[in-house]
C-alpha cells in the first residue's frame, strides 16, 4: 500500500484522535491513537507523519500504520500545550503537606483515621488515572476530567501527583493542571480550616 506524508493538523488527546493534513494536498485524514506504534510518544500537533490510508466500515478514509518522521519544532517560549516539566520538585508537595498535617494533628487533635482516608483516596485516584491512561491508549471510553479533579479534591491528590509523574498522564494540558492545583490548594486549605473550626467549637 502506498505511503503518504502529512502534518498532524489537530489532536484531541483526551479522546485519542485527530486529523492529518497530507503534504501533497487533499482532504484531511482521520487518525486514531491505535494507528500509532505501541509505546510511542503521544502525538503532537505539527508533527510530520508517514502513514497509509484505508477505508473504515462507513467507507471513510483513516490513517493506519502511522510513523512519526519529525516532531514539531520547539522554538521560543513553551507553547500552551507543551508537556509539563514538573520534575522532582512536584513530589515535594506531598511531604510538605504531610508535615503540615502532622503539625495540625498535634495541635488540632486530628484523628489518625484522617491519614488513612488520604491513603485510601490516593490509591483510588492512582488506580483511576491508570485506568484512564489505558483507555486513552486503547481508544476506550475515558474517565471525565471532573471525576479526576473531584477525587483529588476529596483527598486523592497525592496519588494523582504520583500517577501524573510515573504514568506521564494528564501532565501536558495546562487547563487541567491549573484546575488540578486549585483542587490541591482547596483540599489543603479545607483540611486546616475544618480542624481549626472544630477546635474552636470544642473550646467554646
Amino acid at each position: 500500500m502506498l505511503r503518504q506524508e502529512g502534518i498532524l493538523k489537530t489532536w484531541n488527546d483526551d479522546r485519542g484522535f485527530g486529523f492529518i493534513e497530507p503534504l501533497h494536498g487533499g482532504q484531511e485524514v482521520f487518525v486514531h491513537i491505535k494507528a500509532f506504534p505501541a509505546r510511542s510518544a503521544r502525538p503532537e500537533v505539527g508533527a510530520v507523519l508517514s502513514f497509509e490510508v484505508e477505508l473504515n466500515a462507513e467507507g471513510k478514509k483513516r490513517a493506519t500504520r502511522v510513523e512519526c518522521l519529525k516532531a514539531r519544532r520547539r522554538a521560543g517560549p513553551a507553547l500552551a500545550d507543551s508537556p509539563a516539566r514538573w520534575g522532582t520538585a512536584t513530589y515535594l508537595v506531598i511531604p510538605a503537606f504531610f508535615v503540615v498535617a502532622a503539625v495540625a494533628a498535634h495541635f488540632l487533635k486530628v484523628p489518625a483515621r484522617v491519614a488513612g482516608w488520604y491513603g485510601l483516596m490516593s490509591l483510588v485516584c492512582f488506580a483511576v488515572y491508570a485506568w484512564d491512561k489505558s483507555a486513552a491508549v486503547a481508544g476506550r471510553r475515558r474517565v471525565p476530567e471532573r471525576t479526576l479533579l473531584m477525587l483529588g479534591l476529596l483527598g486523592g491528590w497525592p496519588g494523582a501527583i504520583v500517577a501524573q509523574q510515573s504514568l506521564r498522564h494528564k501532565s501536558s494540558k495546562p487547563s487541567f493542571r491549573a484546575r488540578f492545583w486549585l483542587t490541591v490548594l482547596g483540599n489543603s486549605a479545607g483540611f486546616v480550616g475544618l480542624f481549626m473550626l472544630l477546635r474552636g467549637l470544642h473550646g467554646a
